[in-house]
């Protein structure tokens, strides 16, 4: 019985819903997915990845260096993977 509870409890934490106050965002596209699309698609370094609840929305922001040098910030929306400007 021990071991069922250990599980349970090891399945809550590894739950990918995140919890703001009282809503529930469930984040389809993990961070790790979306940085992986944003490299080979930009062709950039990342620098800096993050998550962050912005209007009720799991977004995940990456800090990239392109390849001429400048420092972007992409807003991709974690549901559909789509740029948020």
């Amino acid at each position: 019985m021990q071991t069922f509870i250990k599980a349970f409890l090891l399945l809550i934490c590894l739950n990918p819903l995140a919890f703001a106050g009282k809503e529930v965002v469930f984040s389809v596209l993990t961070l790790d997915q979306i940085t992986k699309q944003v490299i080979s698609k930009h062709k950039s370094k990342v620098l800096a990845a993050k998550t962050e609840l912005l209007g009720g929305k799991q977004v995940h922001v990456i800090k990239i260096l392109t390849s001429d040098g400048r420092v972007q910030y992409l807003k991709i929306d974690a549901e559909t993977g789509k740029n948020i400007r």
